[in-house]
């Protein structure tokens, strides 16, 4: 029996990456996914993709910073399938690598990020939540990232916005739990997806560097928060709401000071380790 059988799941940025593993580990285990994308090429692969396996798929492209989209994309979903059951807030924009500090981002960049990062999780729930009382019922599950626990310098954008998502998801679930619907985030670590394959290929010195960094000796994958997603959404987490699950191969639990030396002991260990940054 498959853990969402008759399920209906919205994937937000699921054509690649994290969202593109979750769509296809979500149709393994039995639900309908509808794919949101601004990338209409590989939605239209991740489709196939999971056609192909025997799953059920339908991709629509959307903007999640924009209104109207999240809203089309609510209403396919339920026109396809009639019901919806998970929401996958995942979608990504580069917007925070331009960097900076409050002193250099400017405004323009500010309400763009937190259009993408924030606005759109937010949006999505108060269109997907009535759908899913009508089913009695449903689970969300927000991407956030371990930089909305531990800061960066120069990310305000970033660091910001996967914060919030925090407590974004902990006040959903406050409020949407008597609806039966639980509100949970994923915090990932460094997950090597499609587009940091090729930068690591052109620096594997590099990734030895990042692995080294994590007690597991190794990066994640676009499965691993997958699978985490997977558990979210099904009975077996039915009494876990709120919650921020790391998925990080325990780079968050290092005591500091003892990390920063043991990376300077395999920086002068391997001298020819090319830093990503």
């Amino acid at each position: 029996m498959k853990r969402l059988s008759d399920q209906v799941a919205i994937v937000t940025g699921g054509a690649m990456g994290i969202g593109g593993a979750a769509s296809r580990r979500l149709a393994d285990e039995g639900a309908c996914v509808l794919i949101a994308d601004i990338n209409e090429e590989a939605s239209n692969a991740n489709v196939e993709a999971i056609r192909n396996e025997g799953g059920t798929a339908d991709s629509i492209i959307a903007d999640v910073g924009k209104h109207p989209d999240i809203r089309a994309m609510i209403s396919k979903a339920v026109e396809n399938w009639g019901r919806l059951d998970i929401l996958v807030s995942n979608a990504y924009s580069p917007v925070h690598e331009s960097g900076g500090s409050a002193l250099d981002v400017t405004e323009e960049a500010w309400d763009h990020g937190m259009d993408v990062l924030v606005k759109s999780q937010f949006l999505a729930a108060k269109y997907a939540v009535p759908e899913m009382q009508k089913s009695g019922g449903g689970s969300i599950v927000n991407i956030s990232s371990v930089h909305g626990l531990l800061m960066a310098p120069g990310r305000l954008i970033y660091e910001a916005g996967k914060s919030a998502v925090i407590g974004m998801t902990r006040q959903m679930a406050t409020d949407f739990g008597p609806m039966g619907i639980r509100v949970n985030a994923i915090c990932p670590g460094h997950i090597v997806t499609e587009r940091l394959e090729s930068q690591w290929a052109d620096n594997p010195s590099g990734l030895r560097f990042f692995e080294d960094q994590y007690p597991l000796r190794k990066v994640g994958r676009p499965v691993d928060i997958a699978n985490s997603i997977v558990f979210l959404c099904s009975d077996e987490a039915s009494f876990i709401t709120g919650h921020a699950l790391v998925v990080d191969g325990g780079l968050t639990v290092q005591l500091q000071e003892d990390f920063g030396v043991r990376q300077a002991h395999y920086v002068r260990e391997n001298p020819d380790t090319q830093l990503p940054y």
